[in-house]
């Protein structure tokens, strides 16, 4: 009798760890005296049904608690893989003018050799104008407008932003963020121009500028249904 509510105190606690049933087993076979052969044996018979259970409870434990912290990182992987495919267009202003920016403060540019939305810049034209590219959606913050915004196909796959119909551009000799040194070259037979957010040319002296500093103002990021589904299957370089 002593054996079986040893064993049944072990069992009646879900849950419990190895250890604690194995000092369960402990207690009951101090009662099992050395010459009790019926003992000995309902003893056995228990120890073993307590060990499976045991090991069936830390088994499904460590199953259940698995896929949630799987589920937990792929999630986390979605989440930042999509924030880092979004392009933003956003604005700038400097000597009275507001104008076109990416979202980390660099400086973009229309060509004026562009027709509607077709890229004219190839080869060595696009080494020292590299288009601004998007892999996923395209965004406009500031006084930038999200319905003036979308992307070309490229001949090389890629896709090239523009705003208005113009197709936008990067100039190398820009160091960074906040330089806008391209402003009105001539470079490959026509100007070069920052943008306005009405999508026309801006032709104001400018080479620097506070990244971010829209004079008109910080307008809410749109949502995603405000980003631009504008696309063709233009470009003309190779």
């Amino acid at each position: 009798m002593s054996i079986l509510m040893a064993a049944r105190n072990s069992a009646s606690r879900p849950g419990s760890k190895i250890a604690k049933v194995g000092a369960g087993l402990r207690a009951a076979a101090a009662q099992v005296s050395p010459g009790d052969k019926v003992g000995g044996a309902l003893f056995a018979g228990v120890a073993t049904a307590l060990l499976v259970a045991g090991c069936a409870s830390g088994g499904s434990s460590t199953a259940s608690s698995s896929p949630a912290t799987g589920t937990s990182a792929a999630g986390a992987s979605t989440s930042a893989a999509a924030s880092s495919s979004s392009t933003e267009i956003t604005t700038a202003s400097a000597s009275g003018s507001t104008f076109l920016t990416d979202g980390s403060g660099r400086a973009v540019y229309l060509w004026m050799k562009d027709t509607g939305d077709a890229s004219q810049c190839s080869g060595a034209c696009a080494g020292a104008w590299p288009p601004v590219t998007a892999t996923g959606s395209v965004t406009a913050g500031g006084s930038a407008v999200a319905s003036d915004l979308g992307t070309i196909t490229r001949s090389d796959g890629t896709k090239q932003v523009t705003y208005d119909g113009h197709p936008l551009y990067y100039f190398s000799g820009d160091s960074g963020a906040g330089t806008a040194t391209g402003q009105g070259s001539d470079g490959f037979g026509a100007k070069w121009w920052l943008v306005s957010p009405s999508g026309s040319d801006v032709t104001a002296s400018v080479t620097s500028f506070t990244p971010g500093s829209s004079g008109g103002g910080s307008a809410p990021s749109p949502s995603p249904s405000q980003s631009s589904s504008k696309s063709s299957a233009g470009g003309g370089w190779s």
